[in-house]
């Protein structure tokens, strides 16, 4: 188990091409530049309330729309998170947090399990938070749980604020990431499962996946 856990992923295609750093051992440093002003802001959310350092430089059709660079950032983080992982000996494994945000309030729990799957519960209500669609705010987390082998649930519990839920969302989902990843002193080491492993997910660092 590596003690500096990070993960780097360069995603190359004829849409996107992205680069991801990402560090769970980190305290929050953040530098991102996506080319989607919203989705900027919400992956320094990430950064902040988990301690993960990030840097993300993306560049795509998004003359177009956003489509491609908010999926492909959602690849290509899933995948530096589930190398920064590794094995995943040692951490705690499960994550849950509720954060509120004025009227808005969104809980995420999650499993770095191995087993990809979102359960998603997000009702915004509006289509889109300045330029950014709405509905890529499942299209990034299909892409992260994907990639990453992250079982997650995702719970609005109250909100009418598209801005404000969605804030909420990745700031809940960034400190139940925390929790599941930070070392357990009496897991010593050792893979937090019954059976002795966990499936590792997204492992390939170049070119188009």
């Amino acid at each position: 188990m590596t003690l500096h856990r990070q993960g780097e992923v360069n995603r190359v295609t004829k849409e996107t091409n992205v680069m991801v750093r990402f560090v769970l051992n980190g305290c929050g440093k953040c530098s991102v530049k996506t080319g989607v002003a919203f989705l900027d802001h919400m992956l320094h959310q990430l950064s902040s309330h988990g301690l993960f350092d990030l840097e993300v430089t993306a560049s795509g059709d998004t003359h177009i729309d956003d489509h491609h660079t908010n999926e492909d950032v959602g690849i290509a983080l899933g995948q530096a998170i589930s190398i920064a992982l590794g094995d995943r000996a040692g951490i705690h494994r499960f994550g849950h947090f509720s954060a509120p945000l004025d009227e808005a309030l969104v809980q995420v729990v999650l499993d770095c399990s191995g087993r990809p799957h979102l359960s998603y519960g997000l009702k915004i209500p509006s289509q889109k938070i300045g330029s950014y669609d709405t509905e890529l705010v499942k299209e990034f987390f299909v892409a992260v749980v994907n990639n990453s082998g992250l079982t997650m649930h995702i719970r609005q519990l109250d909100g009418t604020n598209s801005h404000h839920i969605v804030e909420a969302c990745f700031k809940s989902f960034a400190r139940a990431l925390r929790m599941a990843t930070e070392l357990d002193p009496r897991r010593a080491g050792a893979i937090p499962s019954s059976k002795g492993v966990l499936e590792q997910a997204g492992q390939k660092t170049k070119g188009p996946f």
